[in-house]
């Protein structure tokens, strides 16, 4: 599923994810010189709470000052219970919340509705531009006619339909059955018959076939880095010329972030976030033989995500 890599989302759509602070919760902390710092914090879990909570910019000094109170938290102790729920590890997680609450969150931030607060749409914006400059990055060569392109982890099919408008010939797949037909309902919807993409409830690893381009957008984040160098891997053994992902960039900065929000797990059934350092997606890249030629930054106030295209050495 195709998630918004968002320090202040919900999982897969960013892009991409954090627990829940309480709204308006408060850290004073002690600064350099003994300066007290107050931090407040929003929901990064139930985006449906953010709206009435207030995000303030963190220095230098305050990250690094609350490097050991995040250093308590244990979210890895409920990560293993949240998968002994759904009887498996991250992949049953995410196949679990897309094909039930997070299927229905995730419908409405990538769709149309007003129904949505002020962090929803803010991250609908940030995933917008993504697939707006995936598309870019995919049409500045030539035209996409004729041209076979898998959309791993399509999700609602923001990107697959533009595709197939392109005249792209395309092959969806999600791990969640209830995104991929929500994805050939819009499709039906928007194009009719005329070169609808192929559809079909499908996880990363278990794709086959060849194409001339892979696409994998804000789907990383729901794995971490050693699941994701073999996904990496995978992805790539498809492609033929290029292979674009998009994930959730780890910096210092945003790590500490998401290690604040586990201070406050609530009781929200999201997915597990992971951030990924571009680093580590590029030697996952260079080991099965390709280099990436081109990078892109995607933020809004809620939403970051990294792009990059990689193409054979």
């Amino acid at each position: 599923m195709t998630i918004a890599p968002s320090l202040l989302s919900s999982s897969s759509s960013v892009s991409q994810f954090l627990p829940r602070f309480p709204t308006a919760a408060r850290f004073n902390v002690a600064a350099s010189r003994s300066r007290a710092v107050t931090v407040v914090a929003a929901s990064v879990t139930d985006l449906s709470s953010v709206d009435s909570t207030t995000i303030a910019v963190l220095g230098g000094g305050s990250v690094a000052a609350l490097a050991t109170i995040v250093s308590l938290t244990d979210p890895e102790r409920r990560r293993k219970l949240q998968a002994e729920e759904v009887g498996g590890g991250d992949k049953e997680v995410v196949r679990e919340y897309f094909n039930s609450t997070g299927f229905e969150r995730w419908r409405k931030i990538y769709g149309e509705t007003d129904e949505v607060n002020r962090v929803q749409k803010d991250i609908r914006v940030g995933h917008a531009k993504t697939v707006e400059k995936t598309m870019l990055m995919l049409t500045e060569e030539g035209s996409l006619a004729g041209v076979t392109v898998c959309d791993a982890g399509c999700g609602t099919g923001l990107l697959s339909i533009p595709l197939a408008k392109e005249g792209a010939i395309v092959s969806a797949s999600d791990i969640s059955a209830a995104m991929v037909a929500e994805a050939e309902t819009k499709a039906k919807q928007q194009l009719g018959s005329e070169n609808l993409p192929r559809f079909e409830v499908n996880d990363l690893e278990s794709l086959s076939g060849k194409y001339n381009t892979v696409v994998c957008l804000d789907v990383l984040i729901h794995y971490p880095q050693s699941k994701a160098d073999g996904m990496i891997a995978h992805l790539a053994s498809l492609a033929e010329k290029r292979v674009i992902l998009s994930f959730a960039p780890k910096t210092f900065y945003y790590d500490i972030l998401k290690r604040i929000g586990e201070l406050f797990p609530g009781p929200s059934k999201a997915t597990r976030a992971y951030l990924h350092s571009e680093a580590d997606v590029e030697n996952a890249l260079r080991k099965v033989g390709w280099r990436i030629s081109k990078r892109g930054l995607i933020t809004t106030q809620f939403y970051f995500s990294r792009l990059i295209e990689a193409v054979p050495m």
